[in-house]
């Protein structure tokens, strides 16, 4: 006990400190360590496949529409021979499977074959139908008249190109033959097919404006500041208001530019005019009018 005790009290030794051993850092630059991925690295993008690749929303093309559109004969009679193909199989399987020929109310197998034969039927009738009626095909007509392409003089040369512009884009896209532009009491463009002069040396019918801007067409399209769309133009009496186009054309648009001018387009068929067209000839005309209103204002500084 006395030496525990003693052991106990002596105080604890002292503890050498280790010998100072100075220590060199050096600081080395390590490349990042790659993250690993499961996917391969994308290929590099050479600047050839760059400019030739389409990066935006591709439009997606009806297959289902095109190939009916380009059979169209064997997608009318196809009705007819699945309606006769099922008709055959219901027989033959009335006939061959034992059951009697008399159609019995209560037996599933009746009322289902009675069922198949109805919509047979109607396939049947769906097709003879199909093939009776068929779309009408109006052909396009030749103008009667004179090749023109008179540009108002004077006019600034990009409000001439942009005209000549949109003429040769009604010309390419649409059943438009002729174009007429009338804006601030002025004719600035009439070109393609005109009517022919009256005294018949090969001339054309000259704009009327102050006789064109009287008549009823002009003032109802100026009013409305709407497109008027006349589908079937020989069925209309406001025919007579435009002697300057040919006497045999099919259809017309009235398309207001602005509040001071209308363009007037004539175009060989009738109904050739599609919405699609439409809707393209108002937004040109708004850009038309924006130019000649620039023109307008130039020549009243003037």
């Amino acid at each position: 006990m006395e030496a525990s005790s003693c052991s106990l009290l002596s105080p604890p030794r002292p503890i050498k400190p280790a010998p100072f051993v100075p220590l060199h850092f050096s600081f080395v630059r390590s490349s990042p360590v790659p993250r690993a991925s499961s996917s391969p690295p994308p290929p590099p993008v050479t600047s050839s496949s760059s400019q030739g690749m389409y990066r935006g929303v591709k439009p997606q093309r009806d297959w289902i529409g095109e190939w009916a559109s380009n059979n169209a004969d064997f997608v009318r009679i196809l009705p007819i021979f699945v309606g006769g193909f099922s008709l055959v199989a219901v027989l033959l399987n009335r006939a061959f499977s034992g059951i009697a020929p008399v159609a019995d109310a209560s037996s599933s197998q009746s009322r289902a074959d009675i069922l198949t034969l109805s919509l047979a039927v109607t396939d049947i009738l769906t097709g003879l139908i199909w093939l009776s009626i068929r779309p009408k095909y109006i052909p396009p007509v030749v103008p009667s008249g004179v090749e023109c392409k008179w540009v108002k003089p004077g006019i600034s040369t990009d409000a001439s190109r942009e005209l000549i512009w949109f003429w040769e884009s009604l010309s390419t896209a649409t059943c438009c033959k002729s174009l007429v532009v009338v804006y601030g009491n002025d004719c600035l463009l009439q070109i393609g097919v005109a009517a022919e002069s009256y005294e018949g040396d090969g001339g054309i019918v000259a704009v009327d404006v102050n006789k064109l801007t009287q008549g009823s067409l002009y003032k109802s399209c100026m009013q409305s500041s709407k497109q008027s769309y006349l589908a079937n133009l020989p069925l209309y009496p406001g025919r007579s208001e435009l002697p300057f186009l040919p006497n045999n054309t099919q259809a017309l648009i009235l398309q207001p530019i602005g509040d001071r001018g209308v363009a007037i387009i004539g175009g060989d068929t009738v109904k050739g005019f599609t919405t699609t067209d439409q809707a393209w000839i108002s937004m040109v005309a708004e850009k038309i009018d924006s130019t000649l209103s620039k023109l307008s204002e130039a020549l009243a500084e003037a």
